[in-house]
């Protein structure tokens, strides 16, 4: 992974050159770039080489490598969003960007799952944010390819192809397991949910969060076949309102609440692939940046933007999430 925290003027000097980019900063920033092949998402967060660190001053870079031959940018609308997988190269990947709290958003979150072709070519990207200072007054944007396109309507889509001989895969890592406690399952999907079955039994979700005093740095976790699915609370209602979430639960999936974790960055650090090829994109969940108080600290050689949600596939919460080259 080419990865570097520039200025505008050494960003745009890259993008001008030709080379291909996948771009994180601050909305101010994004906007004065050129035309070239770069999709860009707003978020003052990053896991840089010298740690986790706060800026819109600079712009988060990765410089796709040499393997990838060719490029399409691409943006799609709530409606479009089912053809985005599909659109991809034979042999490549996908990094899509969506801006949070959009319908956009809302929509790939419910529906990816059921996409036709997600599964032929990896699909991973993030949700784009603001500074937490800014929430309710400042919106979630991403970018196209040029400094004007900024939009918190569309998902922002990079399409690579790569060259013969090489492949792509995506990966993550969580350290959230299922705990021991109770089986919790939902009668709808969605983001909201104001009831839950707890081994079968109907109960208000909010009440039974606060009767197990629950710890909500700890998310649900559902269990998919050994691969461990992170829905992160959000907020829970002093009343009988409905608890909301980072993602949604889906409909008759079996969750149970996550175990506690030890010590953050070393429990990460130890969940890194061994050996393994730099990544060329990589990125954090703003949750575990705040809980683990990330910044400042290191979590071994792979960085990326701290983001309000993570694409493997479908969305995912307090997941890093990774994609390799490799032969």
């Amino acid at each position: 992974m080419s990865t570097r925290l520039l200025s505008v003027a050494d960003t745009a000097e890259l993008i001008r050159a030709g080379d291909k980019l996948l771009l994180a900063g601050d909305e101010g920033l994004l906007a004065q770039l050129p035309t070239g092949n770069w999709i860009g998402g707003t978020i003052p967060y990053f896991m840089a080489p010298e740690g986790g660190c706060v800026t819109q001053d600079r712009i988060y870079v990765d410089v796709l490598p040499s393997q990838v031959t060719d490029v399409s940018v691409a943006t799609y609308t709530p409606d479009e969003l089912e053809k985005l997988p599909g659109d991809g190269f034979e042999n490549g990947f996908s990094i899509v960007i969506l801006p949070a709290m959009s319908d956009v958003h809302a929509r790939y979150a419910a529906e990816a799952p059921e996409y036709p072709h997600l599964f032929d070519r990896p699909v991973v990207g993030w949700v784009s944010g603001v500074h937490l200072d800014d929430l309710g007054s400042v919106t979630p944007k991403v970018f196209a390819g040029d400094g004007k396109t900024g939009s918190d309507s569309v998902a922002a889509v990079l399409h690579a192809e790569l060259a013969a001989g090489v492949l792509a895969s995506a990966d993550i890592v969580n350290l959230f397991s299922q705990g021991d406690g109770d089986v919790l399952t939902f009668d709808s999907t969605g983001f909201a949910q104001a009831k839950v079955n707890v081994n079968g039994t109907p109960r208000v979700f909010a009440d039974y969060l606060r009767e197990t005093d629950h710890d909500t740095r700890l998310p649900l976790v559902a269990d998919y076949f050994g691969a461990m699915v992170n829905v992160s609370f959000q907020a829970v209602p002093d009343d009988d309102s409905p608890v909301a979430l980072y993602a949604p639960v889906f409909a008759d999936v079996e969750y149970k609440l996550a175990a506690p974790v030890g010590d953050y960055v070393s429990e990460f650090v130890s969940h890194l692939p061994a050996g393994s090829t730099s990544p060329v994109f990589s990125c954090n969940c703003i949750l575990n940046f705040l809980y683990s108080e990330l910044e400042g600290k290191k979590t071994g050689d792979i960085g990326g933007p701290i983001t309000f949600g993570e694409v493997a596939y479908q969305l995912l919460n307090q997941t890093l999430v990774y994609l390799t080259i490799h032969d």
